[in-house]
């Protein structure tokens, strides 16, 4: 079985030794020079960093672990690659096979667990099973990007084939789909009628990121980045306005709703309330049940957004001039200044965008980011403006302590470039404990925590309803510490004198790195404040200010100011 995953191109697994699956890791260790296995702390690291890598790559992300405890600790990983479509393969140990349906200890019914998380789910009963069962998962985890959950007695492990007889093949066949020129034809229609067209593009662009300029350019229309796109083209291109939706731009969220054709390109954008009401849409897909799934479009184009968006440019006249493109760059370009402006004060305290300017200062080009998730998502979408960086982050799922697991995964993937992650103190602290990992592994990421001692999007999320804050105080913890007690380095930043000498000190280091960097809180505002959110955020204020005494005049000035 090892041989076998090393056939399909598998180089690395990340798992935890265990008694359900020692057979298996014995074999891995007798080619460790050809597979490596990487000992994780805690399984939700392995699976996370192998859906990670799987994100990055395209590649099969494995991740291996024993029955019971350690496959319930796969879960929010596998979940997090099943929601942002990438092919993970889990290999579960099980107890002994007679021992199957008798609640042996640590056994529980893994079969109707991973259920609802996986595209393929099965359970090896004999040896002679095991090498077709391997392919297929294989298979279906690539072909429908998703998770493959195969489930192995550990005895059957131990177990050697004595027969070549197979009945599958370890081969995957890539198939490429392309719309008909009928509908190619509607959609040139449609673009030629359309006055104010905008693009919509999804992480579905990332090869194809040339194309989607030459597009643009050719219909003069603006492009708005979904978050899983960040960086697909430079954030400071002139047709780009920004990511949409609540941790979008002012710009983005205004140019779509005067937009009079909405044109999605490999997104499945979730959030109908940012997008526009009675609008005409096309939407391409290499996905055909994808099309027309989250938003009532014209025109469907069941095609590779890479190949579809060089035919469309190649069939549509160039347009010359279109005032709407106009005046939104303008627009954007006043949103960049004002962002610049708020990421080069030189003040104590320190707030996240300081640190974001700082970042970006010190960041390589082909680097990889890492992103946690909370308010230190809006903070990297909105003030970490990437040129030819890639990005990693847990989209659909959104799940805290995704960003350590990201940066060891990138890290591992590329391990020539420059890998960052960034996290708030909340999502680091739910792993934190694989930063070990790192060290034992030689893996010279350089994590940057936005340290607030506060769960900060949660804290916002309950102003905005106009409650008070119950439960999201988290307690002072001093990061660079815990990085030293691991054998990492650790630098904690608490001033602006200190951002940038230990910033750049930090980055020269050739070792895993903690930059723990204490930052005043700041609530997220998002790019435009509806009505609803701005009545509700006032009646936190008035609440806040009766229960304390404290108002908190800076964050309601700036709501204020962006309403206008």
């Amino acid at each position: 079985m090892a041989q076998q995953l090393i056939n399909w191109g598998v180089d690395h697994i990340y798992g935890m030794p265990g008694d359900s699956i020692n057979e298996l890791i014995d074999d891995l260790r007798k080619r460790k020079e050809e597979i490596e296995f990487l000992q994780i702390r805690h399984e939700e690291t392995g699976a996370l960093a192998a859906a990670a890598y799987a994100k990055l790559t395209g590649k099969l992300g494995v991740t291996l672990s024993i029955a019971g405890p350690g496959a319930v600790h796969l879960m929010n990983g596998l979940y997090d690659a099943k929601a942002d479509r990438a092919p993970v393969l889990a290999i579960v140990g099980q107890v002994q096979s007679e021992e199957v349906g008798t609640d042996a200890f640590q056994e529980i019914n893994l079969e109707r667990m991973f259920d609802d998380v996986a595209v393929f789910n099965r359970r090896a009963e004999t040896e002679a099973q095991l090498p077709d069962l391997l392919d297929q998962a294989i298979k279906e985890a690539y072909t429908n990007k998703g998770v493959s959950v195969l489930i192995v007695p550990d005895d059957l492990f131990a177990k050697k084939q004595t027969s070549d007889v197979r009945l599958t093949s370890g081969e995957y066949y890539k198939p490429e789909i392309f719309p008909r020129q009928e509908h190619l034809n509607e959609a040139r229609q449609l673009l030629e009628n359309a006055e104010r067209p905008i693009i919509l593009a999804g992480k579905g662009t990332k090869h194809a990121s040339n194309e989607l300029i030459h597009f643009a350019e050719t219909i003069k229309a603006p492009i708005i980045l979904s978050l899983l796109a960040k960086g697909v083209i430079p954030d400071n291109h002139p047709y780009c306005l920004g990511q949409h939706g609540q941790i979008g731009t002012k710009p983005s969220y205004n140019a779509m709703k005067e937009t009079d054709l909405l044109i999605l390109v490999g997104t499945q954008f979730p959030y109908r309330d940012f997008l526009p009401e009675d609008v005409k849409a096309i939407q391409i897909d290499n996905n055909p049940g994808n099309l027309g799934k989250y938003y009532p479009i014209e025109l469907g184009l069941a095609g590779d957004s890479k190949e579809t968006l060089a035919a469309l440019s190649e069939l549509i006249p160039p347009v010359e001039k279109r005032n709407y493109l106009e005046y939104y760059q303008e627009k954007m370009n006043d949103w960049r200044i004002a962002l610049q402006e708020e990421k080069r004060q030189e003040d104590n305290p320190l707030h996240a965008p300081q640190v974001m300017y700082e970042i970006e200062k010190n960041m390589q080009p082909g680097a990889v980011i890492s992103g946690d998730v909370g308010n230190v998502t809006v903070w990297l979408a909105r003030f970490l403006h990437l040129v030819n960086q890639k990005f990693i982050i847990s989209g659909w799922l959104a799940t805290m302590g995704s960003g350590l697991p990201g940066a060891i995964a990138a890290q591992k993937a590329y391990p020539d470039k420059q890998v960052i992650g960034v996290a708030g103190d909340g999502g680091f602290s739910m792993g934190m404990h694989d930063f070990v990992t790192a060290v034992k592994y030689d893996l010279p990421i350089k994590m940057v925590i936005l340290n607030n001692s506060k769960i900060g999007m949660i804290k916002y999320e309950q102003e905005q309803m106009g409650h008070l804050n119950y439960a999201t105080n988290l307690g002072e913890m001093n990061f660079a510490k815990f990085a030293e007690a691991c054998g990492g380095e650790g630098y904690r930043i608490q001033s602006y004198e200190e951002l940038g000498p230990k910033m750049k000190q930090a980055f020269l280091s050739n070792k895993p790195v903690i930059i723990d960097v204490v930052i005043e809180d700041q609530a997220p505002l998002p790019g435009k404040i509806d009505y609803r959110s701005a009545v509700n955020f006032s009646k936190y204020i008035v609440a806040e200010f009766f229960d304390t005494g404290n108002l908190d005049l800076p964050d309601m000035k700036k709501a204020l100011k962006r309403l206008r």
